[in-house]
């Protein structure tokens, strides 16, 4: 076979390879803004009462999905001191006036009219990516296991987005783009360091996870302000002392 055309037919099974390795997640980001872009439809026709039960309904939509995702709390010291280093990092980077101010430019820049989009972002941030599924599902595609928890996972994003952009409007189709960066990250790391993502740092970020929705639920609810934004790099913490301590 000429060099040429061996190096052509190469570079078609590489391009091929990480397609299908990405599939699930490209599915996903889709069901997200079909699933939002249905949600803000919906929203237009909705009264002023019955759009203040249905952000209480969310609120405890929320606070719920945050519960079932600390039920289980393993290493709870590291959780603890990642959640405090995490915090007190965030304060200090002011994350919350940054997202404000980037959240401000994109409601000018695209003439978005939502007074809730940055809660509406990060809501549906923490629901669709901090989680258990999110994390395996992209372990198994990025592996070559099946990308059929992606799938699974997508159906379940499709509804939730319907639900949460009916709430909050059109920043919950926007947090498809870092949806796409974030699994898909998590896809192309697993393709070569699967075994990065122990059981124990998939509970951990499940876990750090659903104490950061808990508190988005009581913002929601406005039971009392919370800087969540303030607390992700708990995240980033928690990773690094559950690789070192288990």
């Amino acid at each position: 076979m000429p060099k040429n055309v061996y190096l052509s037919s190469q570079i078609q099974e590489v391009n091929k390879y990480n397609f299908n390795y990405m599939i699930g997640t490209i599915l996903n980001t889709i069901a997200v803004i079909a699933g939002a872009t249905i949600g803000i439809i919906l929203k237009k026709n909705m009264p002023d009462r019955i759009k203040t039960i249905y952000f209480q309904a969310i609120g405890l939509f929320t606070l719920a999905i945050g519960i079932s995702m600390v039920w289980e709390l393993n290493h709870i010291l590291i959780v603890v001191i990642s959640l405090a280093l995490g915090s007190l990092t965030g304060e200090w980077l002011n994350l919350e006036s940054g997202a404000d101010r980037l959240s401000n430019y994109l409601k000018l820049k695209f003439k978005i009219g939502s007074e809730k989009f940055t809660e509406g972002l990060i809501t549906s941030f923490l629901l669709f990516c901090i989680g258990s599924m999110t994390i395996l599902g992209a372990i198994q595609e990025g592996t070559g296991v099946s990308s059929d928890l992606l799938f699974t996972k997508s159906l379940m994003d499709f509804f939730s987005a319907i639900i949460l952009s009916s709430a909050f409007g059109v920043g919950v189709a926007v947090s498809a783009l870092p949806l796409f960066i974030f699994q898909g990250s998590l896809t192309l790391i697993a393709m070569g360091a699967s075994r990065f993502f122990t059981p124990e740092i998939v509970h951990g970020l499940t876990n750090i996870g659903g104490i950061l929705l808990i508190g988005l639920g009581i913002n929601i609810l406005e039971i009392k302000k919370l800087r969540v934004m303030n607390m992700l790099p708990a995240l980033v913490f928690v990773v690094i002392f559950l690789l070192i301590f288990a």
